[in-house]
């Protein structure tokens, strides 16, 4: 009897076979392992004093931040925060 691959009906058949692909070492789908994992990411952030701030810019703006980023050997988020800085610590020296 043939044995075609894309047939998982009767698994006694594939017993033996290797299956491709990552294995699966956590039985939460991973989903649920994202969102844990974000859960304790924020966790993280606020034990380390960190806020969140979120905004929209243009797909221009977003691309020239990455370049400069990239450039600098900076993450993107890096840099934003200590071009965010620059501009503040402008404002208190011409107070």
């Amino acid at each position: 009897m043939a044995v075609e691959k894309s047939d998982r009906t009767t698994l006694d058949m594939f017993a033996t076979d290797k299956r491709r692909g990552r294995p699966r070492t956590n039985p939460m789908s991973r989903e649920q392992q994202a969102r844990i994992n974000k859960r304790n990411q924020l966790q993280r952030d606020r034990a380390n004093g960190f806020k969140r701030i979120e905004f929209k810019v243009s797909e221009a703006l977003f691309n020239a931040l990455n370049d400069k980023a990239l450039a600098s050997n900076l993450t993107r988020g890096q840099l934003i925060e200590a071009i965010l800085l620059e501009q503040v610590q402008l404002g208190h020296d011409h107070s």
